[in-house]
C-alpha cells in the first residue's frame, strides 16, 4: 500500500524528503523503518505480524483507525483505504 495523506507535517517531510526535523530526533529511524514497511504491506492483517509495533485498532469514534507504537507516549496513527489501497491521515501522537 502506498502511503497518500499525512495530518502531522513533520512526518510529511520525513517521509517525501527524508527530512526529520519535524519529528523527534530518537523517533526518526524507527518512523522510517515503519513508513517502510507499511509501504511494502498489502492487506491490513499483515499489521497484527508486528507484535514488537504493538500494532491495534482504535475504538469509539477512531473505529477504523490503526495504531503502531513508536515509543512509551508516542503513536503513529493511520487508516487504511481499502478500496484505494492507501495509507491515509498517518499522524504522529502523544498519548500522555
Amino acid at each position: 500500500m502506498r502511503i497518500a495523506s499525512f495530518t502531522h507535517k513533520g512526518l510529511k517531510k520525513l517521509y517525501l524528503d527524508d527530512n526529520s526535523r519535524g519529528v523527534p530526533p530518537e523517533t526518526a529511524d524507527k518512523l522510517r523503518k515503519m513508513f517502510a514497511w507499511l509501504d511494502d504491506m498489502e492487506t491490513p492483517d499483515e499489521l497484527l505480524s508486528l507484535t514488537a509495533w504493538k500494532p491495534r485498532m482504535l475504538k469509539g469514534d477512531r473505529h477504523e483507525t490503526w495504531s503502531l507504537s513508536v515509543t512509551r507516549n508516542r503513536r503513529l496513527t493511520f487508516r487504511i483505504d481499502i478500496r484505494e489501497a492507501q495509507i491515509v491521515d498517518v499522524n504522529l501522537e502523544d498519548y500522555h
